[in-house]
């Protein structure tokens, strides 16, 4: 079993979303002692966003059509989207930034979501084509959007992720989730030890 594990704060060591992401792989590895662990740090190997030039994944990697430039950031797109197709299980950091995700995982997800790899269209509507693997978001905000119809209309976080993965063809993707992070320590520690039984179920 192949497992990715996926950050994308930048807050280093100071990130609560890093660290339940270790807690998760590391009860899953605990939990699945066959598991392998590949990692990836996007907020430090952060692929450059969408643009003409990383576009160049739409073409063959051999045409003659390709820039240098493009040849590159195609190399670029091949290991991320061959790197996720590999995996069985996802364990992605996801903190809530200004309502979504981090900018270095929608460019990560904007070079995995590849129209022939991961889905397709067809005369039915989009397939994903990555079906059949796990993916368990440690989803982190500082203030509480689960319990409010506001709340859940104004995050773009956790209901993103929920369609892009499911788009991509896994139904498969669980949420542990740390909210009111900065409404105080009380709060913070209810809402870490609530992360913690979270993991402890989603990981067996």
């Amino acid at each position: 079993m192949k497992l990715l594990h996926i950050d994308s704060s930048i807050l280093s060591a100071n990130s609560v979303s890093r660290q339940l992401t270790k807690d998760t792989v590391a009860q899953w590895v605990n939990t699945h002692p066959d598991s392998t662990v590949d990692y990836l740090d996007l907020a430090v190997d952060t692929p450059t966003h969408l643009s003409a030039e990383s576009l160049g994944f739409r073409m063959p990697a051999g045409s003659a059509d390709l820039s240098d430039v493009q040849k590159r950031e195609n190399a670029v797109s091949e290991a991320l989207v061959s790197q996720f197709l590999a995996a069985d299980v996802i364990v992605v950091g996801a903190p809530l930034y200004n309502f979504s995700i981090p900018s270095q995982l929608k460019a990560w997800i904007d070079r995995v979501a590849q129209a022939g790899r991961t889905f397709t269209y067809t005369e039915a509507g989009p397939k994903g084509l990555a079906g059949g693997k796990t993916v368990i978001v440690a989803s982190t905000r500082g203030g509480v959007y689960s319990t409010s119809d506001w709340g859940r209309a104004a995050e773009h976080q956790e209901s993103y992720l929920q369609t892009v993965f499911g788009f991509l063809g896994i139904t498969d993707v669980r949420f542990v989730r740390a909210e009111g992070l900065a409404m105080g320590d009380a709060k913070k520690a209810e809402a870490m030890q609530e992360a913690a039984n979270g993991i402890a179920q989603l990981a067996a």
